[in-house]
């Protein structure tokens, strides 16, 4: 992915952690690998709806999701 558009990417979303993008949209939340620029999956009510991230990055990602929500969440308030 061009450096530009990982950046437009990275600036519209509500967290970045370590190179994921998370953003909160109608299905849960959105996250994309922004090195990659391919690798993404939705999570919704605690559930990995739809991915082509492989095995590691799903968990690296996940992981980093669920030790900074609460900064997403602080961003609406």
């Amino acid at each position: 992915m061009p450096e530009a558009k990982a950046r437009e990417i990275a600036d519209e979303s509500d967290l970045v952690v370590n190179g994921y993008a998370f953003s909160k949209c109608d299905a849960g939340i959105r996250v994309l690998n922004l090195r990659n620029g391919k690798a993404a999956f939705v999570i919704g009510e605690h559930q990995v709806s739809e991915t082509n991230m492989d095995d590691l990055d799903l968990a690296l990602a996940l992981r980093y999701l669920s030790e900074n929500e609460q900064f997403m969440e602080r961003c609406d308030a």
